[in-house]
C-alpha cells in the first residue's frame, strides 16, 4: 500500500525545514504557502504564537525533529480541516509524475469554462486574445525547472489530458524562454500566463509570438498562493 499523499507531502516539508540552511525561513516559507497565520498554527500546536515567530525569526534555537513533525502534522491537520485543498494539489502534481518543485498544481476541470472567468480568478490580464475562449484545466509550473529538468517528452505531459487548458510560468524574468518553448511544442495550449510579470516588463516579442501560434497570452502580478487559491476556487 503507498504512503499516501498526507504523508508525502509531511517528509518532504519535514524534510525541507530540517535540512534547510535557514529552517525558520523555510518554515515560514510553508506556512504562508498552507495560508496559515502565526496564530492559527500556535493554537492547534496549544503554544503562544510568539514561540513559533522565534522558531521563524531565528530568535529560538532550530526546532528538532519531533518539533518538526508537530509543526507539519499541525499544517496539514489545518488544511484538512479546511477541506484538503493543498493536501489535494500535491497529489495531483505527484499523480502525474511530476515533482513539486516543476509543477506546483495541475489540474482537470469537469467542464470547460471561459477563459475570462480563468484570468479573473487568478488575477491576469489578457494581453492577446488567442483563437479558443475556454480552457478546461491548468497546469502551473517554475519555468526555470521545467526547461532545465524537462525532457521534451515529459514537457508534452505538462499539458495532462487535453491542450485545451491554461500553462502557467513561474519564475519567469521576461517571459522569453516560455514563449521560446512554445515554438517547438505542437499543438500549443489555449492559454499562457507569464506570472509575476506586468506588461510594461514582458519581452516585447511574447505578443507577436502568441499571434502567431494563436494562444491567448496573459500576465499577472498576483502572489502565488493567492493565485493558487483563486484556482481552486474553479469548478
Amino acid at each position: 500500500m503507498g504512503r499516501g499523499p498526507r504523508r508525502e507531502l509531511a517528509e518532504k516539508i519535514a524534510g525541507e525545514i530540517t535540512l534547510s540552511d535557514d529552517p525558520g525561513a523555510t518554515l515560514r516559507k510553508w506556512r504562508t504557502d498552507f495560508d496559515v497565520s502565526q496564530t492559527e498554527l500556535a493554537d492547534t500546536l496549544e503554544v503562544s504564537s510568539s514561540v513559533i515567530s522565534d522558531y521563524e525569526s531565528g530568535r529560538r534555537q532550530s526546532p528538532g525533529i519531533g518539533v518538526v513533525d508537530r509543526i507539519v502534522g499541525a499544517l496539514l491537520d489545518i488544511d484538512e480541516a479546511r477541506g484538503g485543498g493543498r493536501i489535494r494539489q500535491h497529489a495531483r502534481v505527484l499523480s502525474a509524475g511530476f515533482d513539486s518543485e516543476i509543477v506546483h498544481d495541475l489540474r482537470e476541470y469537469p467542464a470547460t469554462i471561459p477563459i475570462d472567468r480563468y484570468y479573473d480568478a487568478i488575477g491576469a490580464t489578457e494581453l492577446v486574445e488567442g483563437a479558443q475562449t475556454t480552457v478546461a484545466g491548468h497546469t502551473v509550473i517554475d519555468s526555470i525547472e521545467a526547461i532545465t529538468r524537462l525532457s521534451s517528452e515529459e514537457f508534452y505531459r505538462l499539458y495532462g489530458q487535453s491542450t485545451n487548458r491554461a500553462l502557467v510560468f513561474t519564475n519567469v524574468t521576461r517571459g522569453e524562454s516560455p514563449l521560446v518553448a512554445m515554438r517547438v511544442v505542437t499543438p500549443t495550449p489555449n492559454a499562457i500566463v507569464l506570472h509575476g510579470l506586468d506588461e510594461d516588463s514582458l519581452w516585447e516579442h511574447a505578443p507577436r509570438l502568441a499571434r502567431i501560434d494563436g494562444f491567448s497570452l496573459a500576465v499577472t502580478t498576483t502572489d502565488l498562493p493567492t493565485m493558487l487559491d483563486g484556482m481552486r476556487e474553479l469548478p
